[in-house]
């Protein structure tokens, strides 16, 4: 019995060990394309580091994040380019035309567009992906493509994670700011149980007076001087008026300018949030 116990421990080791490659390379060709570069503007390795960690961070918010570059031959709007390529494609996380975020950016004219797809809708609306537009574009204009796509990867995973209508910027969702905090309130809760077991001070000015002997032994008043201001008063002419004149304000036209894009619902008929800009 113990051979046969031994035996099958054993085996059961032996599957386990089989297995754990089985599943990595069944992990490796489950991996989604995300990150399609028509207009060739990362490397290879680059593409593969992003479509790694799109697939990562994606999954954790069952959406997929995606990314699309273009050198638009056909002169087509970015936002039309993105919208049929969701229609075309059907991105989504679990099924064909579902969950997802996708970042176009047209080389040709220099636009860029953020379109979120149902639960990005909902939780990347157009503030929010304002936010991460203006996030990246100072690094998509400097070239810096690579980190730009990594940021707008990033920054829509942890949007994903705050809630609709809250801020996803405010401090408090900081992970630092929260460790800061956490290390502040231990060190007040440390200096507090300190200063008590210390014990309280009890010797104070009252200790060693004998309060039968001691007293005021004298009081006395001393007079120091006399001051004297004189103030000119002057008399009123009665001749002046207490009217004020006012003028009228025209109020100017000022101008408003507001970001452009938004979302819209593409020819498919599926509704999306949207940010439009240059770059």
């Amino acid at each position: 019995m113990r051979r046969q116990g031994a035996l099958l421990a054993v085996l059961f080791f032996f599957v386990m060990y089989l297995s754990v490659p089985v599943q990595i390379m069944a992990a490796a060709r489950e991996e989604k394309t995300l990150i399609y570069d028509e207009a060739k503007l990362l490397s290879s390795e680059e593409i593969r580091e992003l479509n790694s960690l799109a697939n990562q961070y994606g999954a954790k918010r069952k959406t997929d994040i995606i990314v699309m570059t273009s050198n638009n031959d056909q002169d087509v709007d970015v936002k039309k380019m993105t919208e049929n390529f969701y229609d075309e494609n059907g991105p989504g996380y679990d099924k064909s035309h579902g969950n997802a975020v996708i970042l176009t950016l047209d080389m040709k004219n220099r636009d860029i567009y953020l379109a979120g797809f149902y639960k990005a809708e909902q939780y990347l609306g157009d503030n929010r992906l304002d936010k991460i537009r203006d996030k990246i574009t100072p690094d998509l204009s400097q070239g810096n493509y690579k980190q730009a796509f990594e940021t707008y990867i990033l920054t829509s995973y942890k949007y994903m994670g705050v809630k609709p209508g809250v801020d996803p910027d405010n401090v408090l969702f900081d992970i630092r700011f929260q460790l800061v905090g956490s290390l502040a309130i231990g060190c007040m809760v440390v200096g507090i149980i300190a200063y008590r077991s210390g014990g309280r001070v009890t010797v104070n000015r009252h200790t060693y007076e004998d309060a039968s002997s001691s007293g005021i032994l004298d009081r006395q008043d001393q007079y120091i001087r006399t001051t004297i201001t004189q103030e000119k008063i002057e008399k009123s002419s009665g001749n002046s008026s207490g009217k004020s004149s006012g003028g009228a304000s025209s109020g100017g036209s000022g101008g408003f300018t507001g970001r452009s894009g938004g979302g819209g619902v593409t020819g498919g008929g599926h509704s999306h949030s949207g940010s439009r800009g240059k770059f």
